[in-house]
């Protein structure tokens, strides 16, 4: 019997053992992790509830700047009529920190005996503060919560915004960018930090062990660095108003590990007044939700499909007449003109040849072309955390004519986003692996927790003997070739390459002699890259050449990130 009573002892204490260490921790996930939540709500019931409070997670910028790109705070003021003891002096004071209304506010005061006026809305968390410390008789500063975005049109098609969508008129939802793929992440309940003490102690306790991510609320941290994003930003706007583009874009990008760093399209808008926008279409992510044909930077994938197929080196040589027929199309050179007997595929990188191109797609035959260009994932989604992305569309694989696969071989007759471009062109700087372009890298749950977003296992589609041999060809053509030598490092190595490609006319199907997309690519160091960019604008004016319109902008951006990030020269 003593046994059994000890026995029984042990187990009741280990009970309340067990039950004491749950209280704890829940304790600790009400009053510290979501005690802010709870000071919050206090603040604003001291006076009344704030019409549409906005109750959603944080996204950040790239967990090493700890900057908020999208964020719920601030203030708004209102005045005690009777208990304004100084008018003049109290408006002046205010309105040195935050724009006042002055007839609304003197009008206001004179409302004696109303208990309460409000007289300025979403005020940032740093001018509310100011006038919380200048405890000023009479003035209310309640706390609030809306939908910011500090950076204002920072990365604002990646970050998307906050709205009323059609499938639920009266609540607000994430609409484009990652308020839209991570909603259920960032979306609250506006009604948790309401509920009874001890049924917050013992609720969800089942989220503690939960395996489902997808119902877990959290904040997101993303791959983008905003002083990057800041400078691309600035650096396709300059282009955009240069030469008056229907659209500029860029894209700054990890290829060894597929985080994007930076990403861009101009015209852009301002999410915390995106009805302002000039047309909803600046909404959408160009970079994943538009196809265009790039032309001459799918140069460098074929020619890298050639020499890791063994059908020709960069000393291989053809003879280059200045056109090629195929599927009763005549193609030719950019300018027209031939080069002769022993033009070696270095020379068809160098001067961006169509002819030497189609003679690499030749050598390798269409069944062995595709399957690279399938490998490269040309015509696939990358699966980029973004909403509103398309596959791409390659003609070669639904017509499978001689014409399309030659185009296609020189960068026509092949439609992808941006995000696709730059994800196969990555494989030629880091070794010969697919990666997979994201933005998002952890998640950072309400309980306190924190998950790393693991990304696919990058996939090998070229060796790395051809990935060298790619990178050397491609280093010659940013160093000799491009503007003939004029933008060449002297202390760093780079490899680029660059497309001018027509325009195709919707209503006709055939190309316009005097529109064009200009693409740029390039990345550095030439060996063991750290960094690839992908530039693009659509219908330049004033320009026939992309050489002429992005090799600015991308020197521009490599010399930046040299700098920004201290990367130590390679020569």
């Amino acid at each position: 019997m003593r046994k059994q009573f000890i026995i029984r002892v042990r187990l009741i204490l280990g009970a309340l053992l067990a039950v004491t260490a749950i209280l704890v921790a829940r304790l600790y996930f009400v009053q510290i992790v979501e005690g802010s939540d709870y000071r919050q709500q206090a603040q604003n019931q001291y006076v009344a509830q704030a019409q549409g409070l906005i109750d959603r997670g944080t996204i950040y910028f790239a967990d090493g700047t700890k900057e908020a790109a999208a964020m719920r705070t601030g203030y708004d003021i209102a005045i005690r009529p009777d208990d304004v003891s100084d008018p003049a002096g109290e408006y002046a004071a205010l309105n040195a920190i935050t724009p006042i209304d002055h007839d609304r506010f003197f009008a206001d005061v004179a409302k004696k005996g109303d208990p309460y006026e409000e007289i300025a809305f979403k005020i940032p968390e740093a001018a509310g503060e100011k006038v919380i410390s200048l405890s000023l008789p009479g003035v209310i500063v309640v706390s609030d919560a809306w939908r910011y975005y500090p950076g204002g049109d920072l990365a604002s098609q990646v970050l998307g915004f906050v709205g009323y969508g059609p499938s639920d008129p009266d609540h607000q939802t994430g609409l484009y960018g990652l308020e839209r793929t991570y909603d259920d992440t960032l979306s609250r309940s506006g009604g948790d930090v309401y509920v009874n003490f001890f049924a917050q102690v013992f609720a969800n306790l089942q989220s503690l062990v939960a395996s489902n991510d997808s119902q877990r609320q959290g904040d997101i941290v993303t791959t983008i660095d905003p002083s990057v994003q800041q400078q691309l930003q600035a650096e396709i706007a300059a282009v955009q108003a240069k030469y008056r583009s229907k659209l500029t874009g860029g894209i700054v990008m990890d290829p060894n590990t597929g985080a994007i760093i930076a990403m861009a399209n101009v015209p852009t808008f301002d999410p915390n007044d995106y009805a302002s926008a000039s047309s909803t279409a600046v909404y959408r992510n160009a970079a994943v939700s538009s196809e265009y044909e790039f032309g001459s930077v799918m140069k460098a994938i074929t020619m890298a499909a050639g020499i890791d197929a063994g059908v020709v080196t960069p000393e291989s040589t053809y003879d280059d007449k200045g056109y090629v027929d195929r599927g009763g199309i005549r193609i030719w050179n950019y300018d027209f003109l031939g080069r002769g007997p022993g033009t070696t595929m270095q020379t068809v990188l160098d001067l961006s040849l169509n002819t030497g191109a189609v003679h690499v797609e030749d050598l390798l035959g269409h069944a062995l072309f595709e399957k690279y260009l399938k490998a490269f994932g040309f015509g696939t989604p990358s699966g980029i955390d973004l909403p509103g992305e398309v596959p791409g569309h390659v003609a070669a694989y639904v017509t499978g004519s001689d014409a399309d696969f030659a185009s296609t071989a020189f960068g026509q007759s092949l439609a992808v986003t941006p995000v696709e471009m730059i994800r196969a062109l990555a494989a030629l700087a880091n070794g010969g692996y697919l990666v997979h372009p994201h933005v998002v890298s952890a998640i950072r749950y309400t309980d306190g927790s924190t998950k790393q977003i693991a990304q696919p296992a990058p996939v090998r589609v070229i060796s790395t003997s051809t990935a060298q041999t790619i990178d050397t060809m491609l280093a010659q053509v940013y160093d000799v070739a491009l503007m003939n030598g004029a933008v060449k490092m002297q202390h760093y190595s780079a490899a680029s390459k660059t497309g001018t490609a027509q325009l195709e006319d919707p209503s006709t199907g055939a190309y316009y002699t005097d529109q064009y997309l200009h693409s740029f690519f390039g990345f550095f160091p030439a060996y063991g890259a750290r960094y690839i960019i992908f530039l693009y604008t659509v219908e330049p004016q004033g320009e026939e050449y992309a050489s002429h319109t992005l090799t600015t902008p991308f020197v521009d951006m490599v010399h930046f990130l040299i700098n920004y990030y201290n990367i130590p020269p390679d020569r």
